[in-house]
C-alpha cells in the first residue's frame, strides 16, 4: 500500500554550522522530483534560502534542530514558513554513502509522507523567555557555588559566623565580613556599630566567632569570591528587570500561576 502524500510541495533542510542544503520535493500525479540549493548560514544566506522558498511556492518545511544552528534559520523562515523542527534522530537516514543532499533529501521525502514528528514551538516572546529564565538559573547557580566558596574561606579561617548568625550572607554578616577584610591581621573590632536589633544580645558570641586565623592570602580570595558574588546579584537583578518587561503582556497568565497552592 502507498504511502499518503500530504504535502504536495515541501522542503527538507539539512543544517550545519557555516551551510544549510536545502530540498523541495514537488509531487504531481504521484510523480516526485526535486530541487536542491546549498545556502551560507550568513544572514544574507538565509534571506535567499527564504526568497528561494517563496520563488517555488514551498511554504511547508522541516528541518533537523541541529544544535543551536537552526534557531537563526528558524527566526528567519519563521514569518514566511509553516516550520516543522524535528530532532535529528527521528530523521537520521537510513545506512549507506552519506551525502548533505541525500540527508536534505530523506527528511523532504520522510516530511511529504507527514511521517516526521516535529517539537513544539511556543512564540518567539515565549522562546525568549525562555532563554532568559534558563539564563537566571544559570546565574542563581553560580552565586550558590561562590556562596559556597565564601562559606569554605570563613570555615578554613575558623570564623564562625555561621554558628552565632541565621544568614551568614545576611547584611549584618556581610558588614562584619567587610570589616575582617579591611585589616585581616586584626579581629578585635568594634562589632556593636555593626549589627542591629537583636543580635545586639549576641555580641559575646560574635566576638568568639570573628577570633578566627586569616591569612592575607585566604583574605584576598575572600574578597575576591564576595566581590563576585555581589556582581552575579546584580547582574542577576538586571535580567529579571528585562524578564518581568518581556513578560507584562502574560501578567494575567503569571497571576494565574501564582493561585496554584505551594507554587
Amino acid at each position: 500500500m502507498a504511502l499518503k502524500i500530504v504535502y504536495q510541495i515541501c522542503c527538507g533542510i539539512d543544517v550545519h554550522k557555516t551551510f544549510v542544503v536545502a530540498c523541495i520535493a514537488s509531487t504531481n500525479k504521484g510523480v516526485t522530483s526535486y530541487k536542491r540549493h546549498r545556502f551560507s548560514t550568513f544572514t544574507k544566506g538565509l534571506r535567499e534560502l527564504s526568497q528561494w522558498l517563496c520563488e517555488n511556492n514551498c511554504s511547508e518545511v522541516c528541518m533537523e534542530s541541529t544544535g543551536k544552528y537552526w534557531i537563526p534559520i528558524f527566526n528567519i523562515l519563521e514569518d514566511s514558513c509553516n516550520i516543522t523542527l524535528a530532532h535529528p534522530k527521528y530523521v537520521k537516514a537510513i545506512r549507506g554513502k552519506k551525502t548533505d543532499n541525500k540527508d536534505a533529501q530523506w527528511i523532504a521525502d520522510l516530511f511529504k509522507h507527514d511521517l516526521v514528528a516535529g517539537s513544539f514551538m511556543p512564540p518567539l516572546v515565549i522562546r525568549q523567555l525562555r532563554d532568559l529564565m534558563r539564563y537566571r538559573a544559570k546565574l542563581t547557580n553560580f552565586m550558590s557555588s561562590e556562596k559556597n566558596r565564601l562559606q569554605n574561606c570563613l570555615t578554613v579561617s575558623n570564623i564562625q559566623l555561621g554558628s552565632v548568625l541565621s544568614d551568614t550572607f545576611g547584611k549584618s554578616s556581610m558588614k562584619i565580613i567587610d570589616k575582617i577584610l579591611e585589616n585581616p591581621l586584626d579581629t578585635t573590632f568594634d562589632l556593636e556599630s555593626l549589627v542591629h536589633g537583636s543580635l545586639l544580645k549576641k555580641l559575646p558570641e560574635l566576638e568568639l566567632a570573628v577570633d578566627g586565623f586569616i591569612t592575607l592570602e585566604q583574605a584576598g580570595k575572600l574578597k575576591i569570591i564576595k566581590q563576585h558574588y555581589e556582581d552575579l546579584t546584580e547582574r542577576r537583578s538586571d535580567l529579571e528587570k528585562i524578564i518581568l518587561s518581556l513578560s507584562l503582556p502574560y501578567a494575567e497568565e503569571l497571576n494565574l500561576i501564582l493561585t496554584v497552592p505551594s507554587f
